[in-house]
């Protein structure tokens, strides 16, 4: 992709799945690991996450090393119709990845729904240029601006504390406390409003013991590894909302 530079030190190219979609093919099963294991059984992710290749493969973009010849970075995102206005935008990743493979309506914004780096090449300044190549990507679609749903990389050490009050947490410098939030403000996101509802899991208590690797043995609240909210425990299911930052990131100036 044309007006991107690999961080200093870095040796690596971006393309669009558009571009390169033998890139694409070759990072389908690599970042399985980045992501706790609960949080790949969302109930209403597949709907649309399926969707993105080939139908929005200009939307979706790879961080590939050539000297590794591998794919080090991917970010996955999908347009959707918004106005504009805080009570147009959908209620999380699942609302806005549901209305983008639902509605007929021309999509004139974009949603990141998942910037993934892998774990021995994190640090190393992969995660800002996933983003930047995303909100390019939007630009050159004719789409603007992106919009995130971010899930903060550091609240599973806080589940118990409301997302509204979390995400106003700020260091001395002024930027925000949780470290993910604060790459997408160093690139300009602003938070538009916390969703605490913004991803659904819903599944039998037994599937949940498995991807958590703790028993659950009554009904009631508990905290897990990983999780960012309680999980509710009740009748033999546990129901699990993902919380979720919404920012917007401003459009990248032509040049």
């Amino acid at each position: 992709m044309d007006g991107l530079a690999a961080p200093p030190g870095s040796q690596v190219e971006v393309y669009t799945a558009e571009e390169r979609p033998d890139l694409w093919q070759l990072a389908r099963s690599l970042f399985n690991g980045v992501w706790p294991e609960y949080n790949m059984h969302g109930n209403h992710t597949g709907k649309y996450f399926g969707q993105l290749f080939p139908q929005y493969a200009q939307l979706q973009v790879l961080v590939y090393d050539a000297t590794a010849d591998r794919v080090v970075a991917r970010g996955r995102a999908i347009p959707f119709r918004w106005d504009g206005s805080l009570g147009d935008l959908p209620a999380g990743i699942d609302a806005v990845g549901l209305r983008a493979v639902s509605e007929h309506a021309a999509p004139t914004a974009v949603s990141a729904l998942a910037a993934e780096v892998e774990h021995d090449r994190q640090g190393q300044g992969l995660s800002p240029l996933v983003l930047q190549a995303m909100a390019l990507a939007a630009r050159n679609a004719g789409l603007g601006p992106l919009v995130a749903p971010v899930r903060p990389s550091m609240k599973d050490r806080y589940p118990l504390i409301p997302i509204d009050a979390y995400s106003r947490w700020r260091r001395g410098d002024g930027l925000p406390f949780d470290p993910w939030l604060r790459v997408h403000a160093r690139l300009g996101a602003t938070i538009l409003r916390t969703e605490p509802h913004s991803m659904e899991i819903a599944a039998p208590v037994a599937d949940w013991e498995q991807w958590i690797g703790m028993e659950l043995p009554q009904p009631g609240e508990y905290v897990f590894p990983g999780g960012l909210a309680p999980l509710a425990v009740a009748e033999g299911v546990g129901r699990y909302w993902e919380p979720n930052v919404w920012m917007v990131h401003p459009s990248p100036q032509p040049g």
